[in-house]
């Protein structure tokens, strides 16, 4: 009775183990399917945008016009707080949250693992190399 009771909890074990590797299998398949698909939407929209750009070039030109007339239009106080309003949406350093969540986000996008080392790396030298670069004279 013993042996056929151990033989039972063995062949439950193995259909437990065999049921928990297929899921575990189509979740990997699900995975690498949604990467593959990312990359593959990612292609096409930067296709699709550069085909827009160079087919619109025209177009471009005379939006390019008025954001520069527009721009030049304001006063010079508005044109500063513009500037540094761009500028610290770009840089960051005060919102290093906001460059982790954007970074976590492209990473899985990407189908890359999420490191939280490799993150607050970035993170703290990014913005200052940006800034450095931004401050540069031309």
């Amino acid at each position: 009775m013993t042996y056929s009771s151990n033989k039972i909890q063995s062949q439950d074990l193995t259909k437990e183990i065999y049921q928990q590797t297929i899921e575990l299998v189509q979740i990997y398949n699900n995975d690498s399917i949604k990467i593959v698909l990312n990359l593959l939407t990612d292609l096409i929209w930067f296709i699709t945008l550069s085909f827009l750009f160079i087919l619109g070039k025209e177009r471009l030109v005379i939006l390019n016009s008025w954001a520069q007339e527009l721009f030049y239009s304001l006063s010079d106080t508005m044109k500063a707080f513009f500037i540094l309003l761009l500028t610290d949406l770009c840089i960051g350093f005060h919102s290093p949250h906001g460059w982790e969540i954007v970074i976590s986000s492209c990473l899985e996008h990407f189908g890359f693992v999420h490191n939280k080392h490799v993150i607050s790396c970035f993170v703290s030298t990014f913005p200052v190399i940006l800034d450095i670069v931004y401050r540069l004279p031309l």
